[in-house]
């Protein structure tokens, strides 16, 4: 007999399946491979009703089963939060975070095996004028509410329809005619139209960059502090993650003196960052040495793994450059997780755009984050945990998620991964750039920054190139509290290795601490403090 924990589990996957099809395709979602989104307000309410009611039932059961629960409350809040919100009105151009930007993007990167897999895709295909015409509508609706975007992200979203109609089609290749017709009939006049709508209807009519944050829409201080828990998982309010992040910033000084004396003579943390940003002896000559780095550091974190874990992923992971089209816009670097039946590995792809303006001394850093032993173990692990409600072998938890890959950053040294001190150095930046995301982000959205401001932050205390700076900075507009998530992350996953190795003493087993954080899949810290204790043998609190 199904429990009522793994009913709510199911009943809250199929909201999530239909809140955003296409991740439901990548992650294993059935019922779905035939859907786009539906961005209308109508079938906003219809998905809110089921999250609220399964969130409702969620909080009053009395199933023994409380991890499953507290991931179905968590998940149930986060779609709750993004909808009061009304992000999609006004969240035009992040590939990660822009529908109407991820699904041209994304799409293209199925592989559909069989059949009824390509007439699904082919189904898709078809409904691109009907989805485009809805968002803009929705957009539209949006815009008379007074829910405005940011003016550049209009321009940056003209910028990638311009990159990608202007390229030749990845929808179609070898695939037949009939996908060459719907790219032609289809595919092609929705996203020309979608690009006339933003040119005409949304360009000259956005906030500007000295109103980029939340904040300056009609209860966005609200919806933001909602986001703001939705992401860490946490009660800490906007001011007290501002403050977390000057402190952990303060709190790297040492790091840099030390590392830095060994690499540049100099212990003057403000010069150690100046010689990083302008030694062009730290940039890429071109794509092919990036990608070749990454994939050395993947394959050296993969070898030492069994050495720090029991159980390591089955799927592979390959390292990929960011699409083209795409790379403009797009972060740094991102992860996608392997399909559940093992028809497409775990991929790490790394942005070459404008290769000679990046930095390398984060190439390994960013490789044992994204890839090994970072997101690719917990997402592919969790895939495997076939035991468990699909919901918890899914589940994308931010804090969870960027805080296990942000303590893969330090146990990658305590692994011995990194080639040499500059490398070593390049985690003490990253450390920065996430530290200083707990400030910008909430400078942003709560603290009513200018975009100027956090360009201005993010230069003085990171160490990110100048188009990484941009970049960043245009990413935190639309993504609120997204960025919060991997220090807070981070450091309660530090908190509780740290309880569990006083409460255990001689008897604390590192392989089994990491198995217990990854063995339930990705959990709210909440939870997870829960579930550390009881291993370790603590109370709950």
């Amino acid at each position: 007999m199904t429990s009522e924990a793994t009913t709510l589990a199911d009943e809250l996957l199929h909201v999530l399946g239909a809140w955003n099809p296409l991740e439901a395709t990548f992650v294993g979602i059935p019922g779905h491979d035939a859907d786009l989104p539906d961005p209308s307000e109508a079938g906003h309410a219809r998905l809110r009703a089921r999250a609220a009611g399964i969130l409702a039932r969620a909080k009053t059961s009395t199933d023994p089963d409380r991890v499953t629960l507290g991931v179905v409350v968590q998940q149930a809040e986060a779609v709750l939060a993004r909808l009061a919100a009304n992000d999609v009105e006004f969240t035009l151009a992040d590939p990660m975070f822009a529908v109407g930007m991820s699904l041209p993007i994304f799409l293209p990167q199925l592989a559909p095996a069989g059949e009824q897999a390509e007439d699904d895709f082919l189904t898709r295909l078809a409904a691109f004028p009907a989805f485009y015409e809805a968002l803009a509508e929705r957009q539209r609706a949006g815009l008379r509410a007074g829910r405005t975007p940011v003016d550049r992200m209009a321009h940056n979203a003209l910028g990638f329809l311009d990159r990608f109609l202007a390229q030749d089609s990845p929808f179609t290749g070898d695939r037949g005619a009939r996908r060459d017709e719907l790219v032609a009939g289809a595919v092609r006049p929705a996203l020309k139209r979608y690009r006339e709508f933003l040119a005409t209807e949304v360009a000259g009519r956005g906030r500007s960059d000295d109103q980029p944050g939340l904040c300056w829409l009609e209860d966005g201080e609200t919806h933001y502090a909602a986001l703001a828990r939705t992401h860490t998982t946490t009660g800490h309010t906007p001011a007290e993650l501002h403050q977390l992040g000057l402190d952990v910033l303060a709190g790297l000084e040492a790091e840099y003196a030390e590392i830095g004396g060994r690499v540049f003579g100099s212990i003057d943390p403000a010069e150690v960052r100046r010689r990083l940003r302008s030694d062009e002896s730290l940039r890429w000559r071109d794509a092919g040495e990036m990608l070749e780095t990454a994939r050395n550091a993947v394959a050296r974190a993969t070898a030492a793994a069994p050495g720090w874990f029991d159980r390591v992923p089955d799927a592979e992971c390959v390292v990929r450059a960011v699409p083209e089209a795409e790379a403009p816009v797009a972060a740094a670097a991102y992860y996608m997780p392997p399909a559940l039946d093992g028809s497409r590995p775990g991929t790490y792809y790394t942005n070459t755009h404008e290769v000679h303006t990046r930095d390398r001394f984060i190439a390994e850093t960013v490789a044992f984050h994204e890839a090994v032993p970072g997101h690719h173990f917990a997402e592919s692990l969790a895939q495997e945990l076939t035991e468990l409600p699909r919901l918890r072998r899914i589940a994308v938890i931010s804090a969870f998620s960027e805080g296990w890959a942000l303590y893969t950053e330090r146990l990658a040294d305590e692994m011995g991964l990194f080639s040499d001190d500059v490398m070593r150095l390049g985690m003490v930046v990253e450390d920065s750039v996430r530290a200083a995301r707990l400030v910008v982000d909430t400078g942003l959205h709560a603290l009513r920054w200018t975009r100027q401001q956090c360009v201005e932050f993010l230069r003085a205390h990171t160490v990110l190139s100048e188009v990484e700076v941009q970049s960043e900075t245009d990413r935190y507009i639309e993504s609120p509290g997204q960025a919060l998530a991997y220090m807070t992350g981070r450091l309660e996953i530090v908190r509780l290795r740290r309880f569990a190795e006083e409460r255990l003493g001689a008897a604390f087993d590192i392989k089994e601490f990491h198995d217990v954080v990854l063995g339930g899949g990705q959990l709210p810290l909440k939870v997870l403090e829960d579930v550390v204790r009881a291993w370790a043998g603590g109370p709950k609190v």
